[in-house]
């Protein structure tokens, strides 16, 4: 089991960037995919993107794609959220998670990660 710690969060303006970091322990980084979802109150947690073990493949959702960019530095066992052009309707707790493949391909479904973090929150403010 890895444990996944995020952090980064905060209040920006509508059309500010943001950078949201995870980082894990107690596991081999390198054989994660690793994903981030954001659960906004009153609504169900959603997929944002996501980005192989190799740090070779990613998958963003239609809502940041073009906005969002997502990285993986394995020496710092260290997954980046890059957030530009924000918007109100981003606000959310954001996770991390982790799942142990070596498979790139496009896991979107939170059932499928078993590893995550306690979430960090990030306001958009309009």
């Amino acid at each position: 089991q890895v444990q996944l710690v995020e952090s980064g969060g905060g209040l920006v303006q509508a059309g500010g960037s943001l950078t949201l970091s995870c980082t894990a322990s107690g596991g081999t980084f390198t054989s994660f995919t690793m994903g981030w979802f954001r659960q906004a109150p009153g609504k169900e947690r959603e997929f944002v993107g996501r980005i192989s073990n190799s740090g070779g493949g990613t998958t963003y959702a239609d809502s940041v794609k073009g906005r969002f960019t997502i990285s993986k530095d394995n020496a710092k066992n260290t997954v980046y959220l890059q957030m530009n052009s924000l918007k109100p309707e981003d606000t959310a707790i954001y996770y991390c998670a982790a799942r142990r493949t070596f498979i790139n391909s496009p896991i979107v479904a939170a059932r499928d990660y078993r590893d995550w973090g306690q979430g960090t929150q990030v306001t958009v403010s309009s």
